[in-house]
């Protein structure tokens, strides 16, 4: 097994381990952690969680904002019950119990990746500053954004057997199909009203990229974590994310993304306004 293997395998593992709590919030179970890890006893695991305790607190965080102690039943080989000790972890806890764990287990290595690259995911989705962005701002980073995992979307599509140009194309318009109710392509530039050498990401708003973006990477690690092969599965898989994605605004009482405003500036000219503003651009 490659290590892309391995670090596949561990991230749909502590996936799998997350919980959702009643506010949303999600967590991890530190038993279940301690197992995952590959620690044989609960007392060196604890070991462990009271030094990431200690980090958390250091850090200026408050510590039972992530470290949760509970009591946890489990089934006893006589048929009873007993009590035994557990935390609930968030996000972060999960992070430093792994930075600092034995770092000569492969796992503890994987996990490190992971819920760093999951903590700093949060933290772009929380960034106030991103928040106060003026929609301009936002539709230019987050197609900065689509275009950057439109690359890694092609290239596990290409590995999952899309090869050409008009295969991708297909594959493209599944997944547009899924998200927006069955137009393809042209029907949303229809929809829309666009000429034909206008590209479709380049007039949305932050919302309805938003969407395409989220649309786009979930297609993407699912091609890749289920190792999806052959065309046909791959445009079933871009048009069964691009539906849930749907389901889910339909769910949220959104707009869904047809009908969604179209932005008064196309993207190109908002970047080459910006750009001569910023003195980059040259005719």
């Amino acid at each position: 097994m490659s290590n892309k293997d391995i670090e596949r395998q561990y991230h749909q593992t502590f996936e799998e381990l997350k919980k959702i709590g009643d506010s949303n919030a999600e967590f991890w179970y530190a038993r279940d952690m301690q197992v995952t890890l590959d620690y044989s006893s609960w007392d060196k695991f604890k070991r462990v969680i009271l030094k990431a305790i200690a980090a958390c607190e250091n850090s200026g965080q408050t510590a039972s904002s992530h470290f949760s102690q509970v009591g946890k039943m489990v089934q006893l080989g006589s048929g009873s019950q007993r009590e035994i000790e557990d935390y609930r972890l968030s996000r972060y806890a999960c992070y430093l119990i792994v930075q600092n764990g034995d770092p000569s287990k492969p796992v503890i290595a994987n996990g490190q990746t992971y819920f760093a690259i999951q903590t700093r995911r949060q933290e772009l989705a929380d960034d106030e500053a991103f928040q106060r962005l003026k929609e301009d701002e936002k539709r230019l980073f987050l197609r900065n954004e689509m275009k950057e995992h439109n690359k890694k979307l092609v290239e596990a599509a290409q590995q999952a057997g899309v090869e050409s140009n008009l295969d991708f194309a297909i594959f493209q318009n599944h997944g547009y199909k899924g998200l927006y109710g069955g137009l393809d392509a042209k029907g949303i530039h229809a929809r829309k009203g666009l000429k034909k050498s206008q590209q479709i990401l380049d007039n949305m708003g932050s919302t309805e990229m938003a969407a395409n973006l989220f649309r786009a990477t979930q297609t993407e690690e699912k091609l890749r974590r289920e190792n999806i092969q052959g065309k046909t599965r791959a445009n079933t898989t871009h048009f069964e994310v691009g539906k849930k994605v749907r389901k889910t605004i339909e769910e949220l009482g959104g707009t869904m993304p047809e009908d969604l405003p179209t932005p008064d500036e196309d993207l190109k000219k908002l970047e080459k306004r910006t750009q001569k503003k910023l003195g980059y651009y040259h005719e």
